[in-house]
């Protein structure tokens, strides 16, 4: 499947999990949050932000879907280039991935799967154990 936009990360959203984007920010129409349907955590938002608030030198902005994620899956998407440490959010457990990137929208469809059911854990499993379940159920 082709990378993943914005409106492929919404509509995924919305037929996989019935999220609709919340727009909290006033007369911010544009950063759109995707919230867990029983916490009303976010599991998701996307931003559109400039390169160089990246770190990456290149004019303009692109817009970027952070997502919650196990710290030893982030490590290996950030070494691979898939994604980056998670902009305006704790880089441990958050990643940032540039929806104009090379990531396909199955991978990141795994992604968004395991960011919305790692903030509806409720502490019920430690994240390596549920991290290990969520891919062994994909392979």
């Amino acid at each position: 499947m082709k990378t993943g936009s914005r409106q492929a990360v919404l509509t995924y959203a919305a037929e996989k999990w019935q999220t609709m984007p919340d727009y909290p920010f006033e007369e911010d129409f544009v950063t759109a949050v995707l919230r867990h349907s029983d916490s009303r955590k976010w599991y998701g938002i996307i931003i559109n932000v400039s390169y160089a608030k990246l770190g990456i030198p290149k004019e303009g902005n692109t817009d970027i879907l952070n997502l919650k994620c196990d710290p030893i899956i982030s490590g290996a998407l950030i070494a691979e280039g898939k994604a980056l440490p998670a902009y305006h959010m704790n880089k441990e457990h958050w990643i940032s991935i540039l929806l104009d990137s090379s990531i396909t929208m199955d991978e990141l469809a795994f992604l968004i799967d395991m960011s919305y059911r790692l903030v509806d854990q409720k502490g019920r499993k430690s994240s390596s154990s549920f991290t290990i379940s969520l891919v062994s159920s994909r392979i």
